[in-house]
């Protein structure tokens, strides 16, 4: 195991010795990781060897023999689609073991294939899978907090976005917001408001208003029940799709 950090957002990335999972699609090793080789994850990332901060990624042979590598993202309490610093993370671990030359990449993943692309410096830009919002003007009543309004929009994970709250995004409030990201989650399940194919919204994403002075990233997000710092995203233009 290799760890990176990219920006502090730590990733373990496995490289070998990981269960055999199979010729077949990234989704559907996830699937096999998930309900028959489990152990791995938990060994991997929770105490005393891990901690709740990081993201583990399984580096697995790619479906498509002319893409670069397929991955499994996972945390402490379960499995990511995608993972935008896990990527980063990912990359720079296979550049420093040699694996890799700087330029451009393909990295599958459960939710598809991921474009990235590394200098020799280290530095990583990727593109992600299309994003799009499913639903806008979502009105919840969090018990405790009152009223929030937010969007429900995919990014390889589903994100319940809002800067309709009134609390600070402050590391001295994180007990706080990780309260009410707790209770955001809990209310979209108990009001049945999911992502396609009824995949349960667990990226909850509280944002600073743009007039507001922070010491912290404009994101502070409670993903999969944990709390992390996030890091300064640019956003393209969504569209709205009706939900099917």
């Amino acid at each position: 195991m290799i760890d990176s950090h990219t920006e502090g957002e730590a990733t373990r990335v496995v490289v070998g010795g990981g269960p055999t999972l199979g010729p077949c699609s990234i989704k559907e090793k996830l699937l096999i990781l998930s309900q028959e080789h489990d152990s791995l994850r938990s060994t991997v990332l929770n105490e005393p060897r891990g901690s709740d901060i990081l993201v583990g990624a399984l580096l697995c042979k790619p479906e498509n023999a002319d893409n670069t590598a397929g991955v499994v993202f996972f945390n402490n309490v379960g499995y990511l689609g995608m993972c935008g610093h896990g990527t980063i993370g990912l990359m720079v671990t296979l550049l420093h073991m040699g694996r890799i030359a700087p330029g451009p990449h393909i990295i599958e993943t459960p939710v598809g294939e991921i474009k990235a692309n590394i200098e020799k410096s280290g530095k990583v830009a990727i593109r992600n899978v299309a994003s799009y919002r499913l639903a806008q003007k979502i009105h919840l009543n969090i018990e405790g907090y009152g009223p929030v309004t937010g969007e429900v929009a995919w990014g390889g994970n589903w994100f319940f976005l809002t800067e309709n709250h009134e609390l600070h995004l402050s590391l001295k409030n994180i007990d706080c917001l990780m309260d009410y990201s707790w209770k955001i989650r809990k209310e979209l399940r108990h009001r049945g408001i999911t992502g396609h194919g009824n995949q349960e919204v667990d990226h909850i994403e509280l944002l600073a208003p743009p007039n507001e002075l922070t010491l912290i990233p404009r994101t502070l997000c409670c993903a999969l029940a944990r709390s992390l710092i996030g890091h300064p995203v640019v956003l393209e233009p969504v569209q709205n799709l009706p939900a099917s």
